[in-house]
């Protein structure tokens, strides 16, 4: 049975076809976000910390660490700050620092940049997973290389000098390459965990079947463990959550074992409160003066004003129950303790056929 092994100095993560779904966070990346690359750039890394506590609070296994930052302010200063290949070396290293040194679970090492790369995995204690490799020729004889050296699993996507194909045969050709140019730097294919690139349903109707059944071909004939960007799937679609709950069960019944995730549901803020207060009173509704902002939200099928696991990670653990990767239910009974009495069995009960006498 194919085993990818994630350490850090204390915890291990293992990705496999006979293992609970690795959830990989994804929010400790910069890029599109410019108010964390603002902070960055000014040495405060106090969302970066906020957010690796949270990731591994609502359930996630692995946190990638991304350092695609743009330090737009120093560039003014020195004009090596525009060069990427200065910036996230020094700002990986910081980065992998600052987050294992207040979670204790496995690193994923993400960056286009080789010197990035290097740097995190030189800093990481453990076997960090590194993110990622290509088909590309000029990727693979830079990264492979590293893998190698620092004997430790990578992130293989399903692309090559060509570009992203639409044809799934030709992402599972590049994958294919990808396992065997590793074979020849001695990397075993248990080592190897290949993206084969989700498309956005909105724009290509047939990716989510094309997602499944590549993922099956990936499990079935090269026997490889898989990742992608579960996001990808709703992309431009609206309620993405909705989309992305049916897409992970589905992906793991086909053999997807891991993906890069937000695994937190962003906490409602002050504005949308005060908008939805607004709309309610412009229709004549009188809420009652002492009730609280958490009660408000909740009753208004809101969310939550404080952060916690996401949508997808409720569906990612009942996947997990059904697929008997959850041994006697306890992760799911330990996930649901807190909404004890919100829909349980007797629930189910009301809302069943009643037998007759």
């Amino acid at each position: 049975m194919t085993r990818t092994v994630v350490e850090s100095k204390t915890k291990t993560a293992i990705i496999g076809f006979d293992q609970p779904f690795c959830v990989i966070g994804e929010r400790i990346n910069p890029t599109g976000r410019k108010k964390l690359a603002a902070e960055l750039e000014m040495d405060d890394f106090s969302t970066v910390e906020a957010d690796a506590i949270a990731q591994v609070a609502a359930g996630a296994t692995i946190l990638d660490i991304n350092s695609g930052a743009v330090f737009s302010n120093k560039m003014a200063e020195d004009p090596r700050y525009a060069d990427n290949n200065f910036v996230e070396p020094m700002l990986m290293k910081a980065l992998v620092e600052r987050v294992q040194a207040i979670v204790d679970v496995p690193l994923c090492i993400d960056s286009s940049v080789p010197g990035a790369l290097e740097n995190g995995l030189a800093a990481a204690e453990g076997r960090p997973l590194l993110n990622s490799v290509t088909g590309e020729e000029e990727r693979l004889e830079l990264v492979l290389p590293l893998v190698k050296k620092y004997n430790v699993p990578v992130v293989a996507i399903s692309n090559d000098d060509t570009g992203i194909s639409e044809d799934p045969d030709v992402r599972f050709a590049v994958a294919k390459k990808i396992v065997e140019r590793a074979a020849d730097f001695g990397i075993p294919a248990h080592d190897i965990v290949v993206d084969p690139l989700v498309m956005p349903i909105g724009a290509m109707a047939t990716a989510g079947n094309q997602v499944f059944a590549l993922v099956r071909r990936l499990r079935d004939e090269l026997g490889v463990n898989t990742t992608c960007g579960a996001s990808n799937i709703s992309f431009g679609l609206p309620n993405r959550h909705g989309i992305n709950n049916a897409f992970l069960p589905m992906a793991m019944a086909a053999g997807m074992t891991s993906a890069i995730m937000n695994p937190v549901a962003l906490p409602i803020g002050p504005k949308k409160i005060a908008e939805k207060k607004a709309e309610i009173e412009a229709a004549g509704i009188i809420l009652p003066e002492d009730m609280d902002d958490e009660t408000f939200v909740k009753l208004f099928g809101m969310g939550s004003t404080k952060s916690g696991p996401g949508k997808e990670m409720e569906a990612i653990r009942a996947a997990n129950l059904l697929t008997n990767n959850d041994p006697n239910g306890g992760a799911w009974i330990k996930f649901n303790s807190a909404n004890a009495g919100d829909g349980g069995a007797a629930g189910g009960r009301r809302g069943g056929r009643r037998r007759r006498a």
